[in-house]
């Protein structure tokens, strides 16, 4: 696994919204606890690609939890973001409609920590795609730095 990011951050405006939690909704059925993706700051629908954001609240259900005193998001949660971003990609970049399900991740390595008050970034660049299925490279980034990354497959439900 490569230690580069998928797309270079520097020309986007990390502070843009290009869709919001609320158009986040008529993409992703994902509510609650469970909605992973704050809102998209960047997308490239012709190549795509997408970058997403997800605030960590110090509210959030795991945080008592996933290591009492020292709260760490755990990387399961880490890869439902990046899925969440991959499906919305998906899509949008494809005109669908309907649930598109998350069937498996490969090639994953964490490489730091997120802990409540950060900000994680999302990158997704699609792979390989057709109406039915789609295969996506996704990686969360933490102040400029690489926290993990892995390969998402998932298809249409």
């Amino acid at each position: 696994m490569a230690n580069e990011l998928l797309f270079d951050l520097s020309p986007i405006d990390l502070n843009q919204v290009v869709m919001t939690s609320s158009e986040v909704d008529r993409y992703l059925p994902q509510t609650g606890p469970m909605r992973m993706l704050d809102d998209v700051v960047w997308l490239d629908l012709p190549r795509m690609e997408g970058l997403g954001k997800r605030k960590i609240r110090h509210d959030e259900f795991w945080v008592p939890h996933h290591i009492p005193g020292r709260p760490l998001l755990p990387g399961v949660l880490m890869i439902e973001a990046a899925a969440q971003l991959c499906s919305l990609v998906q899509t949008k970049g494809m005109n669908l409609e309907g649930f598109l399900g998350f069937t498996r991740c490969d090639d994953t390595a964490f490489r730091g920590q997120v802990v409540p008050g950060d900000t994680l970034y999302l990158l997704a660049r699609q792979i390989e795609r057709n109406r039915r299925r789609f295969v996506s490279q996704a990686q969360g980034v933490v102040n400029g730095k690489l926290v993990f990354e892995t390969r998402i497959t998932g298809m249409a439900i």
